[in-house]
């Protein structure tokens, strides 16, 4: 395993924190998902250090980043990564990945500062967005379900399940003196996802770095909206993992790390 080293930084008023997993090679991005971290990451940063050199990034909001920061826009997100490629690999155009909220963060990176992104790929990720308002609401209802504090693990798993997802919820728990508590908070998962669902189509159609999307087989976005995704931009390269959710890289990790060193290469 290779020497991880976490670093915080400050922008805006946000501390972020970004992990350099090392490796030597191109730099890559990797950006996790809604209510995750990259500790999550850390299977598909392994994966890649042989031939990258691979850097994490705990969005605002989430992990190890400041919990409850001011700005919660599309355009906070992306500027933190764009603070991070600038930061720690300077002069060089990185590989940005991203999962789900950090596929939608990848991309808008991707659209607007090309001269930072070598190339991009996403793991169930879509420019659309949602029309209806109570997706949002009913998942920040879902996380202020939680019967927080947790006494103990056996507790959350009780509470949480043993699905692939919830044991990488479980793992990110933090201990504190009243017991375990999520590294998120409720209001701001549900007003970060509900910027990400507003539809960025004109950001889609204008990308012009190279770009891979990958679905999982059990994933989130039907086939129509795949083959949306890919109309508007037909130069879009799409992998269909033959197994896995919207979490993949958490439930098909082989498969994943299949598909994205194909994308990579």
């Amino acid at each position: 395993m290779t020497q991880r080293r976490r670093t915080i930084i400050d922008r805006d008023g946000a501390s972020l924190a970004v992990t350099d997993a090392g490796g030597s090679g191109p730099a890559v991005l990797l950006l996790h998902g809604l209510a995750g971290s990259s500790r999550e990451l850390m299977p598909t940063a392994e994966a890649l250090v042989d031939r990258h050199r691979v850097l994490l990034l705990d969005q605002r909001g989430h992990g190890h980043s400041t919990r409850r920061p001011d700005d919660l826009s599309r355009n906070a997100f992306v500027a933190d990564a764009v603070t991070v490629i600038e930061r720690f690999a300077p002069g060089e155009r990185v590989a940005l990945v991203g999962q789900s909220m950090g596929a939608h963060t990848a991309f808008l990176l991707a659209s607007r500062r090309p001269d930072l992104v070598s190339l991009l790929v996403m793991l169930e990720g879509h420019p659309a967005g949602s029309s209806d308002p109570q997706d949002a609401a009913d998942l920040g209802a879902f996380f202020a379900s939680w019967p927080l504090p947790f006494a103990d693990v056996a507790t959350a798993r009780a509470f949480l399940g043993d699905s692939p997802l919830s044991e990488a919820w479980i793992a990110d728990l933090e201990q504190t003196p009243s017991g375990l508590w999520p590294r998120f908070d409720a209001d701001v998962m549900q007003a970060s996802i509900t910027a990400v669902h507003e539809p960025r189509w004109a950001e889609w159609e204008s990308l012009a770095v190279p770009t891979t999307v990958v679905f999982a087989a059990r994933g989130m976005f039907s086939a129509e909206q795949q083959a949306e995704l890919a109309a508007r931009r037909p130069a879009t390269r799409i992998l269909i993992l033959p197994e896995g959710s919207h979490d993949a890289h958490l439930d098909a990790v082989e498969s994943w790390i299949g598909a994205l060193r194909e994308a990579l290469a």
